[in-house]
């Protein structure tokens, strides 16, 4: 299913990190990795606008959520219907903002897939070979630890689980709504960092990369989208 993808990934990020070797050196795998995830959200970016003018809508009908959900408190089927009409009457999506994030789920897979691949279209894969400082790519925490917690290739990951905590805490404290759904999207961000443990250091890289470009993303939507009158 993912061959055909992950023969194109391979040649693109070993191509961009062959243009980036004289810059970049050791790190140019691992940077081809980042703008490979760049390129990838910059065609997302539609998505995510439309997930904010989403947002923008259903901050404007919480008033009106709200009267339903105490009108239809004890009849859960009728409450449903209702707001599936509010929402389609406005032309909105209480979903519409997790677009961005299920559209990267393949290109994730991609991602693993060609970091886990011993070899790509019938070739080795040279890919494996490359490494961030002292840890491969193609190699995960749950792999290197057993060398020691803080040996080099181990202390490569804490600081890239450092990495995403931070990120994950940015992107919680700035969620705003209110309840399950709420609550949800305040923790999903820390699950990237119980995900980076599992998956070779490359996915990690792309899901350290696709977070920072998700929290400035919705930090500038915000503004200019959510935030517009």
């Amino acid at each position: 299913m993912f061959d055909i993808p992950v023969s194109i990934a391979a040649d693109l990020v070993g191509g961009l990190a062959d243009v980036l070797q004289p810059v970049a050196g050791g790190l140019a795998t691992a940077l081809a990795i980042v703008v490979f995830t760049a390129v990838v959200r910059l065609l997302m970016v539609p998505l995510a606008v439309a997930g904010a003018r989403g947002e923008r809508t259903r901050a404007r009908l919480l008033p009106q959520v709200q009267k339903l959900q105490k009108r239809h408190a004890k009849d859960p089927q009728r409450l449903r219907r209702e707001m599936a009409a509010l929402y389609e009457a406005e032309g909105a999506s209480p979903v519409a903002g997790c677009l961005p994030m299920l559209a990267q789920i393949p290109f994730f897979m991609v991602m693993y897939r060609l970091f886990v691949s011993a070899t790509i279209a019938g070739h080795q894969n040279l890919l494996l070979a490359h490494t961030l400082l002292a840890a491969p790519l193609g190699q995960n925490w749950i792999g290197v630890v057993g060398g020691g917690l803080f040996s080099p290739p181990s202390l490569v990951f804490l600081g890239l689980f450092a990495l995403l905590a931070a990120v994950a805490v940015w992107s919680s404290r700035r969620v705003t709504a209110e309840g399950p759904m709420g609550t949800a999207a305040r923790l999903v961000p820390f699950g990237t960092i119980v995900v980076a443990a599992f998956v070779p250091l490359a996915a990690g890289v792309y899901l350290l990369t696709s977070g920072v470009w998700t929290a400035v993303e919705r930090a500038v939507l915000r503004r200019w989208v959510v935030a517009a009158p």
